[in-house]
């Protein structure tokens, strides 16, 4: 079975590029919301799980050790766009730990905002580790292996306790059987793991509805999605694609992106999970779809629907700034405007 056509890419009033892509929504019981394409696929879903990569951090006492509140838990959740406010916080949350930029394991990389990253050159900057997108999340990583009493160095191996605690957290939330023969390794060095597109659905099902894990997995998936809605600038950045959604629906939406074409979500209010990949990688792909698929299953709310749909539809404009085509859901995400 081929996976259908849910993203057109036109111009002048033709489809110029299609994307397909695949889409499951689970809610927290475990039944199909919504299923198109291959489901079952595994897919390396990426930097779209790093809040139940967190999940060691708040269950083990370590984020209230070191005094963590809502934006040090969005930032290590984060794929964020390197800008200072990031970058700062980044290094604040490692040196609660007694810890700084060399202890890092996740590399160098400069901002992906080009405002920050013209004034990074313009100064004669040079990209540290704390300027990687990941550098919350190994934040988060260093002040977990400090507070265990385990060594730090590295922590970002398969065999390392940081590793086997988040292998742990993520067999139990997605059901799936995580280890060496489904594992790659991520952009930031860590261990990856291919899990079919349903089951990490089905995991942000169990961390949006706590049903299916138990009292104090639940307590801490909720603390990191509500921290991650009430600061989605510290989750992603300035105009970014994760930061932009959970502002539309304030307290409402979690989204998060990863690389590849990969987007999960969760709908607390409802108990959904929602996982998605644009077949093809493309970034431009799946933010359509995650608009789309969200605008859906918001339909028994007309105004945050039309706002969701409005925002999966991008219109493209040439260098004169003519507008020249859109961006848009198709096929079974198609909406009507």
């Amino acid at each position: 079975m081929q996976n259908p056509v849910l993203v057109e890419v036109t111009r002048g009033g033709m489809v110029e590029s299609r994307h397909r892509g695949m889409a499951a929504v689970i809610d927290g019981d475990g039944r199909v919301v919504m299923a198109l394409g291959e489901v079952a696929t595994p897919v390396f879903p990426r930097s779209a799980v790093k809040s139940m990569q967190a999940l060691p951090l708040v269950e083990t006492g370590a984020a209230d050790a070191y005094g963590f509140g809502d934006k040090e838990l969005a930032l290590a959740c984060s794929s964020h766009s390197g800008e200072p406010e990031h970058i700062a916080l980044a290094g604040e949350m490692a040196g609660r730990a007694g810890l700084g930029e060399p202890d890092f394991e996740c590399g160098c990389h400069w901002s992906s905002e080009q405002k920050v990253l013209i004034a990074q050159a313009r100064a004669g900057d040079k990209p540290n580790q704390l300027g990687n997108n990941c550098s919350g999340k190994h934040a988060g990583f260093l002040c977990l292996s400090c507070h265990a009493g385990v060594d730090h160095h590295g922590y970002s191996n398969y065999d390392h306790f940081v590793q086997s605690s988040i292998r742990d957290v993520m067999g139990d939330l997605t059901g799936a059987s995580l280890g060496h023969d489904n594992c790659g390794t991520d952009g930031c060095s860590i261990p990856t793991y291919a899990a079919p597109l349903d089951r990490v659905a089905r995991g942000f099902a169990r961390m949006a509805s706590g049903v299916g894990i138990g009292p104090e997995r639940a307590n801490a998936a909720k603390r990191l999605v509500s921290a991650c809605m009430a600061e989605p600038f510290y989750v992603a950045g300035t105009r970014r694609a994760c930061t932009e959604l959970m502002k539309l629906a304030p307290g409402r939406i979690f989204a998060k992106t990863g690389a590849e074409g990969v987007f999960c979500a969760a709908i607390p209010e409802k108990g959904y999970g929602i996982a998605l990949k644009c077949e093809d990688g493309s970034t431009r792909g799946a933010e359509a779809m995650v608009g789309a698929v969200l605008a859906k299953l918001f339909e028994d709310d007309c105004e945050l629907a039309s706002k969701l749909g409005d925002w999966s539809t991008k219109t493209l404009k040439n260098w004169n700034r003519i507008e020249v085509g859109q961006i848009r859901p198709a096929g079974e995400l198609h909406i009507v405007q």
